[in-house]
């Protein structure tokens, strides 16, 4: 079990804001997960990345300017993030790295094209399990 869960693109900010806080938190005793090196390779990925979710206390999730919101694991993460908070309370942390909380909050610029794309996919991808 895990005291954080961190929710993060790689490529934004992993080797700057991301370690920084990952160090801060490991050094003040908050056992934290981030998907480096903690999932093994050949294990499904996202069944892998729920169950830290669900057994994680809380979630960071850095949400940055560039390539959050284009990333489908990301928002899939930030999915099963939000089911967890209202299913039993999950504390989440949001933190706005170079990004306007306005823009995230009221969907405009860069997230609304982005959330509107997976949405779109998360639709498609229920009417192709109907099918099956």
């Amino acid at each position: 079990m895990y005291d954080v869960f961190m929710s993060f693109r790689g490529e934004d900010t992993r080797k700057t804001f991301t370690d920084q806080l990952y160090k801060a938190l490991v050094d003040e005793g908050y056992r934290t997960f981030r998907n480096d090196n903690e999932i093994e390779r050949g294990e499904n990925i996202k069944s892998e990345l729920d169950k830290e979710i669900h057994s994680s206390k809380s979630s960071i999730i850095i949400l940055s300017k560039k390539n959050y919101a284009t990333s489908s694991w990301c928002l899939d993460e930030l999915v099963m993030i939000l089911e967890n908070k209202r299913r039993r309370g999950h504390a989440i942390l949001p933190v706005f790295y170079y990004v306007d909380p306005l823009d995230v909050g009221k969907q405009m610029g860069s997230f609304a094209t982005a959330f509107a794309t997976h949405e779109q996919r998360i639709m498609e991808q229920s009417d192709e399990d109907k099918e099956e």
